[in-house]
């Protein structure tokens, strides 16, 4: 048996990753699951916070982000059960309850959990509120969701003519609005909903492009009034509804199997099958491009788990080719755009990826990033305003990267290197806990041959 070489060397808080693949030719075979769906994560813990009653929660995912929501809650008065096994109960304070924390609330690296809780604590008058977190993200924008807040009435102060936290929120009684986003962002979305279900009357958000829905799932699974108009990718939802506990069930985060797709496409003689994946269709685009990238790929087993659907995913090794991925495609993948970047350069001709310019704003800059990376191991890659040009066809080289503490990034250029010659080094790999604490121990446990 030879297996390829992965290692993971910590100094101090920080993680190097060293992969060397075999010289003999690598193959990926085996079923695996993955982490439960971020998303969709962070939306239960806080649907929990603030129903009536008890909520349990099965296959949460059990990363930094989460925790990070975990944590906040329990300081407005939420009781959470330690995250520390996948089923996790959730004692909420009812719709309006939320206490006024003894000390700043701490979104640590997640803007999910910064954005969306933004929304509820801005309508919860009379109480005070202070946000912060990583420096990742104290360096992210928030005016996106501010300023929709504030035509509601909010009070919100920040960095940089409030755009940058910390956060100091003086909660309000907020008035409806109907807001016409410039963006299609779940972010963005969810957070005007949750503001208005504390607020009297209809509030309206209005896309120019369809987002993910989970929180629009969800809000209706904990029973709160919601009106959906596809045709103009608009949402309305009704204040004042109470929420009531659940049993929500997650399944596995379609951007974490992702990178198992790709690697699955891209490694020759490899057949992966991924269980138990979301296949909600505002957030397929992945598959779609991998499709037009001619991946053999195919769905089993589909069905729906407590209102999402959900699949077995079969990816086999495929010879991929070139490709242009924009337009309204891009919000529904949005977050696989790194990994896609590998596909590509892989793949026979020039890929295009545009429309994407909201990659420069996430927990990198994630065009720049990928483009100079994965150029330092030979690829062919220009970088456009909003996306990047991919020559494909070049053999990698292994070198010394860097993740940029960007949880995309790292495992994104962990599957690069698998194909690449010679040993890649990775530094503050360790930033993949984010999203996906297993993901180092499920490589190495797929590259034993």
């Amino acid at each position: 048996m030879e297996s390829s070489i992965i290692t993971l060397n910590s100094i101090g808080n920080q993680q190097d990753l060293m992969i060397d693949p075999p010289s003999s030719e690598l193959a990926l075979q085996g079923t695996l699951t993955i982490p439960g769906d971020k998303s969709i994560s962070h939306r239960a813990l806080m649907l929990g916070a603030i129903a009536q009653g008890e909520t349990t929660i099965e296959g949460l995912l059990l990363g930094e982000d989460p925790r990070s929501t975990a944590a906040c809650f329990r300081g407005m008065g939420a009781e959470i059960s330690p995250l520390n096994n996948q089923s996790i109960t959730v004692k909420g304070v009812g719709l309006g309850n939320l206490k006024e924390p003894l000390d700043v609330l701490d979104a640590g690296n997640s803007g999910t959990t910064m954005r969306l809780m933004l929304g509820l604590l801005a309508s919860h008058p009379g109480r005070f509120f202070c946000v912060t977190g990583d420096n990742s993200l104290r360096s992210r924008p928030m005016s996106r969701v501010v300023n929709p807040l504030q035509q509601m009435g909010a009070q919100i102060w920040g960095r940089k003519n409030n755009s940058l936290a910390p956060l100091a929120i003086q909660g309000q009684n907020l008035t409806p609005i109907h807001y016409h986003s410039p963006i299609a962002s779940a972010q963005v979305k969810s957070c005007i909903l949750l503001a208005g279900l504390m607020t009297e009357g209809k509030t309206t958000v209005t896309e120019p492009a369809l987002s993910r829905d989970h929180s629009e799932r969800m809000l209706r699974a904990f029973g709160a009034t919601l009106d959906i108009d596809p045709s103009t990718h608009s949402v309305t939802i009704t204040g004042g509804t109470l929420l009531t506990g659940q049993k929500v069930v997650v399944p596995g985060d379609i951007s974490s199997a992702a990178f198992w797709l790709v690697a699955g496409a891209i490694v020759p003689r490899s057949e992966l099958v991924i269980e138990n994946v979301g296949v909600n269709p505002t957030r397929t685009g992945i598959l779609e491009a991998l499709a037009m990238m001619e991946a053999d790929i195919t769905l089993e087993n589909q069905r729906v788990v407590t209102g999402e659907p959900v699949a077995d995913i079969r990816v086999k090794s495929s010879s991929l080719k070139a490709c242009t991925i924009e337009g309204e495609l891009i919000p529904r993948l949005i977050d696989e755009v790194p990994i896609l970047a590998v596909a590509a350069v892989f793949a026979r001709g020039t890929t295009i990826i545009k429309d994407a310019a909201e990659l420069r704003v996430k927990e990198s800059d994630r065009l720049a990033v990928m483009a100079s990376q994965l150029n330092r191991m030979g690829a062919k890659i220009t970088e456009l305003p909003d996306g990047l040009e991919i020559v494909g066809g070049t053999p990698l080289t292994g070198d010394e990267l860097d993740s940029y503490t960007d949880h995309r990034i790292a495992m994104s250029l962990a599957i690069a290197a698998l194909m690449a010659k010679g040993q890649t080094t990775i530094h503050r790999a360790e930033a993949a806990a984010v999203s996906y604490p297993e993901f180092v121990t499920t490589l190495q446990q797929l590259t034993v041959q």
